[in-house]
């Protein structure tokens, strides 16, 4: 005997004759969830294309209703697949009395399979004139409204997959998404890099400043940790002697979240052994317009302050909000970001950081109280930051102990720890090298002319509605 489903909790009166539908389908037995495949021929895109070939000849195509309209003894529908929409005709004395009786009852949203030859209406419109027809899949809730479509941002990002079916510029944004991280592989694959995969999951908390995500693993009964970054795994690969390696990476950080920031985001992190942070500026010369320095905007010279505590009185005076380790770097980053980071409209590099907020960099032979590293803004957004590594494995570890004591400090709860096996590995040797790393997502976000970080992730995080 068939089985007759029962409304669910939560189905509205629509939903409802949908589900009505189905069950009256399975009750002849004909539950279109039992298929399991439909030989396709031909996408939209390629019948268009491809249409002086094609014209009358017989085609197979598939997808979803989007519109049906109605006339009697021949109708007209339009179905979406990867490639668009194309419109099909239905006539009655072609398809049957019966399948024509069934073509009607399909609703919007409906996923169907269409066989027939291609022609052009009248109006001049490639279309598919059906010769049989067949449900492949049953909708059970109605898609939005036509005119007004799903609009509400929180709704489109709960339900992407109904965001993807009728805002068509949305998959676009995803498929281009695609295209851009083709393109940065080939780029790099072309240069010599190679690709690699580093851990998600890492024994132990780093002294950096970003807060991680933490998990506990059963069978070895320990906490661990996402990553935060890809970075120390990376450059122990470049002491192992692979001088060209990059990953493609996901990282969390359990931080804040704006139009710019979501606790998983995507970055792509590069090594090259033998070159400097100039070779990474090579690498993103053509972003580059202009360079600038701090003072410009804020009024202040780094060179002024002689101690913490002037740094310290000059942040007040100028209303720069204070950094958690009141150090002249950390304050002079503060600086930046209160005066600077939204006059960089054009393609800028920012380079010379201070060493209190570089510890994985090289220090200025000539000024060691800055490092040889610069960041890269586009749009008043900074994109990508890039070191001389530091390769002194007895600085290395002064840095992170005092990193580490200055997050316990702040936080006597921190499991912060110094990685000491990366500090080892550095004393194997590593020879002068070049780091970058960037936000895939941002950079998605300018190419796709796109506002929020969430328009760029398929599937951004949400708090439940419950």
């Amino acid at each position: 005997m068939a089985h007759i489903y029962q409304v669910p909790d939560g189905f509205t009166e629509q939903d409802t004759i949908r589900l009505n539908k189905l069950n009256a389908l399975i009750e002849q037995g004909r539950n279109p969830y039992e298929i399991t495949t439909y030989d396709r021929t031909h996408t939209s895109g390629q019948i268009r294309e491809g249409y002086d070939a094609l014209e009358d000849q017989t085609v197979r195509i598939a997808g979803r209703i989007l519109g049906k309209h109605i006339m009697g003894k021949a109708s007209f529908a339009r179905i979406q697949d990867p490639d668009g929409t194309m419109q099909i005709y239905v006539k009655r004395d072609d398809v049957g009395e019966e399948p024509y009786k069934d073509f009607k009852a399909l609703d919007i949203g409906d996923i169907i399979g269409v066989q027939g030859r291609v022609f052009k209406t009248k109006t001049g419109e490639i279309s598919v004139h059906t010769e049989k027809l067949e449900l492949l899949t049953k909708s059970l809730h109605p898609l939005p409204e036509k005119f007004h479509g799903l609009t509400d941002t929180d709704t489109r990002y709960r339900q992407r997959y109904v965001d993807l079916i009728v805002n068509p510029e949305v998959k676009d944004t995803f498929i281009k998404r695609s295209l851009i991280l083709r393109e940065l592989r080939a780029f790099l694959d072309g240069r010599g890099y190679l690709e690699v995969d580093t851990p998600i999951l890492t024994p132990f908390e780093i002294g950096a400043a970003a807060k991680p995500f933490y998990t506990h693993h059963n069978t070895l009964d320990m906490d661990m940790v996402l990553r935060i970054e890809t970075e120390l795994y990376l450059k122990r690969l470049i002491v192992g002697g692979l001088d060209r390696v990059y990953e493609v990476g996901r990282i969390f950080r359990n931080e804040g979240m704006d139009t710019k920031h979501n606790p998983e985001f995507t970055t792509i992190e590069l090594y090259e052994a033998y070159t400097d942070f100039h070779g990474m500026m090579d690498l993103v010369e053509d972003m580059m317009k202009t360079v600038t320095h701090v003072k410009k905007y804020s009024g202040v010279d780094f060179a002024d302050w002689k101690t913490d505590e002037d740094a310290i009185a000059c942040a007040k005076a100028h209303h720069v909000e204070l950094p958690e380790v009141p150090t002249k770097g950390a304050i002079l980053a503060e600086f930046f970001d209160a005066f600077v980071e939204d006059k960089l409209i054009q393609p800028t590099f920012i380079y010379d950081y201070p060493v209190e907020i570089s510890p994985l960099a090289k220090r200025k032979p000539d000024d060691p109280a800055f490092t040889e590293r610069f960041e890269y803004f586009i749009n008043a957004t900074e994109f990508g930051n890039a070191f001389s590594e530091l390769n002194d494995p007895l600085d290395q570890r002064e840095r992170f102990e005092k990193q580490v004591a200055e997050r316990k400090a702040l936080d006597p709860n921190s499991g912060a720890q110094v990685d000491y096996d990366y500090v080892n590995a550095l004393e194997y040797g590593m020879p002068p090298t070049g780091g970058l790393g960037f936000g895939v997502d941002r950079l998605v976000m300018l190419l796709t002319n796109s506002d929020s970080i969430r328009d760029v992730l398929l599937f951004p995080t949400m708090k439940p509605l419950d």
